[in-house]
């Protein structure tokens, strides 16, 4: 995800704080480090040994690494680089079932910029297999003949033998894909979080949209297909509702909204629909950020002003948008200027079934992040929404980096609790939170500072997938969940 100096305000103290904490862990070596970073997240956090893998983990917990970039994939390419967003799949692409056979699919995001060069792509340094691919399966073959080489791969894993039976390129030619999410139809919505235009040099294509990438062992690349109802922004991701009927999506901007599309038709993204934006009825253009008043520039003119607090629960309504391919780029202040709320970087977000659950990256007055809980209307997506309005809540606001730093992707596991991907300075983790809020620290990354992405279970709830992003890898963790 992509992270500026802008979107935060200054560092806070219990940043400084954490990282001289780590600092000071680190002289005793990476196990010690796991050890007193993990000891100093939660409640019921104890010292955790450091297992093979590049994450500590509890007691009990087993990791494999499944894939790695720049290895062969079956179908002649390399997997690409900067790994994020993800989904886990029964073999027959129902996200939703639960299925006592060993095989999983997953279909994984690369975040790969054009500015990083061709290397992290899936064609080799000197793009020598470009030609293994046909031009049209491309969406942006790029204005001087180097494509645009983010996207998608599709992976068939065996979760008893830990084996990749498969691995394919699904999609390519998109820009910097960092999430998105599954459908209840057996597919990955994934996002562009990036709003290039073609300018003759890189790009010959717009950039901003979603694309949808079908979840098949076999089903090779696909056309790409920009899904321009959804919007043209900085995506991150987006949860669908089970019914199949409403997307919900995230902007990755310090002052986005937070969208929805009412599909025209139900499991068919291509046929459109009504793209909306989240207002808090008693509190237009609310926002919610905590963040003290920016100058030009940036620089905070004061403290923190603190416009809600954890539990503050709002009643919502929804907007309609129009023009919403954005040609300036500015479709959060046109949804501002309605009325819309205000987040600070919105960017995991996942649907329980009762409940939507969405990551603000850099909200709160220390920028450590917030958690926000959406309860959909009885009526959602009706005209009958307004006889018992859906509400959104400050479910959780981090003021310690110890406890939870920068928030990001996130799932929920089959027993309800939340995985939440830090990407913040220094080493990140996992931290588990109960359906009260209670945190507990489950991981963290001791192989480097690179931020973890794409955490998701299996459908049998046995495996948690995660994607450490640079140098680029997925992990599966197998063990007790129960405790």
């Amino acid at each position: 995800m992509t992270f500026t100096r802008r979107d935060f305000l200054a560092t806070s103290a219990a940043s400084l704080a954490f990282a001289a904490f780590l600092d000071a862990a680190r002289a005793n070596g990476p196990i010690n480090e796991a050890r007193a970073a993990l000891q100093a997240g939660g409640p019921a956090s104890v010292p955790r040994p450091l297992t093979r893998g590049p994450l500590a983990l509890p007691p009990g917990f087993r990791q494999t690494v499944l894939s790695r970039t720049g290895e062969a994939m079956d179908d002649g390419l390399l997997v690409p680089g900067k790994h994020d967003g993800m989904a886990a799949f029964a073999v027959d692409g129902n996200a939703n079932a639960t299925t006592s056979s060993s095989k999983v699919l997953l279909v994984r995001n690369h975040e790969i910029d054009p500015a990083m060069g061709v290397a992290l792509g899936p064609f080799g340094p000197k793009l020598e297999r470009l030609s293994q691919i046909k031009p049209e399966a491309i969406y942006d073959a790029g204005a001087k003949g180097v494509p645009c080489l983010a996207g998608t791969t599709t992976l068939l894993v065996d979760l008893a033998t830990m084996r990749v039976e498969h691995q394919h390129l699904s999609l390519v030619g998109t820009s910097v894909n960092c999430a998105g999410g599954r459908t209840p139809w057996g597919s990955w919505i994934t996002c562009e979080e990036c709003t290039y235009r073609p300018d003759g040099k890189i790009f010959a294509k717009e950039h901003g949209y979603c694309f949808e990438v079908p979840a098949k062992a076999d089903g090779g690349l696909v056309t790409p297909v920009p899904l321009t109802a959804l919007g043209r922004f900085k995506h991150e991701a987006v949860a669908v509702d089970p019914t199949g009927s409403i997307v919900y999506l995230t902007e990755d901007v310090g002052d986005g909204s937070l969208y929805r599309l009412l599909m025209k038709t139900p499991g068919r993204l291509t046929d459109g629909g009504r793209l909306q934006a989240l207002v808090a009825v008693e509190r237009p253009s609310l926002d919610s950020r905590n963040w003290p008043d920016l100058d030009a520039k940036g620089v905070a003119k004061g403290p923190p002003i603190i416009r809600v607090r954890q539990g503050d629960r709002f009643a919502v309504r929804w907007v309609d948008i129009d023009e919403v391919e954005a040609p300036k780029d500015d479709l959060r202040h046109r949804t501002f200027a309605k009325g819309a709320m205000r987040f600070a970087r919105c960017e995991g977000i996942w649907h329980t079934g009762d409940a939507i659950y969405i990551a603000a990256t850099t909200g709160g007055p220390n920028a450590l992040g917030q958690l926000w809980r959406y309860v959909p209307s009885p009526h959602e997506g009706s005209d009958a929404e307004s006889t018992a309005p859906a509400s959104i809540e400050l479910f959780v606001e981090s003021h310690d980096a110890s406890t939870l730093k920068n928030c990001d992707n996130l799932c929920a596991s089959p027993w309800g609790e939340l995985f939440v991907c830090e990407d913040g300075t220094g080493r990140d983790g996992i931290v588990r939170v109960k359906p009260n809020g209670e945190i507990h620290r489950f991981a963290l990354n001791v192989t480097n500072d690179s931020e973890l992405a794409g955490v998701c279970f299996s459908p049998d709830g046995s495996t948690l997938f995660v994607n450490v992003q640079d140098p680029g890898m997925t992990v599966a963790i197998q063990g007790p969940w129960e405790r």
